[in-house]
């Protein structure tokens, strides 16, 4: 019986397939709105303005790191709870594949948060005068929560590290 169960438990993990499958989709769909954007900017570009231009450049930028955050969960997911991804010698092999255990996959993840809140936060500096001041000061605190957990996590996850190792 402890038996059937430990199968039936180690088999359920291919259940993870079907979100990684989704969260794939969803990486299609931000490269669609990526090039969606990209063709509506070239007629426009002639009487933009360098600051429109700011906050366009910064918006597919945003979308180029979530599409990163979504290639990084999906692939070193797969791999650390699913199975191991093997691709043929001499392909395109990602150098980090294999080596991100769910520690560091977690740190990366909310490293790759801060910076989408950067540029987020950005956005709303070069449109400073448009944005009431009370708003602005709530995204540097969600901010500045953001950069603090990022730092709490990797601090534990080295006092993790350091644990492990003497042991």
């Amino acid at each position: 019986m402890e038996r059937a169960i430990e199968t039936f438990l180690f088999w359920s993990r291919w259940l993870l397939v079907p979100l990684y499958v989704g969260l794939t989709l969803v990486l299609l769909f931000f490269a669609f709105k990526f090039f969606q954007e990209l063709i509506h900017l070239v007629p426009l570009l002639p009487q933009m303005a360098e600051a429109d231009l700011i906050l366009t450049a910064l918006g597919l930028i945003d979308l180029a790191l979530v599409g990163n955050l979504l290639i990084m969960v999906i692939l070193s997911g797969y791999e650390n709870f699913v199975s191991r991804i093997e691709v043929a010698e001499g392909s395109d092999k990602l150098s980090w594949l294999g080596k991100l255990d769910a520690g560091t996959l977690k740190i990366k993840v909310a490293a790759s948060i801060v910076a989408i809140s950067s540029i987020h936060l950005l956005k709303a500096f070069v449109n400073a005068l448009s944005i009431p001041n009370d708003k602005l000061m709530w995204l540097v605190i969600i901010h500045m929560t953001f950069v603090v957990s990022a730092l709490l996590l990797a601090y534990v996850d080295k006092l993790a590290f350091a644990s492990h190792r003497e042991h």
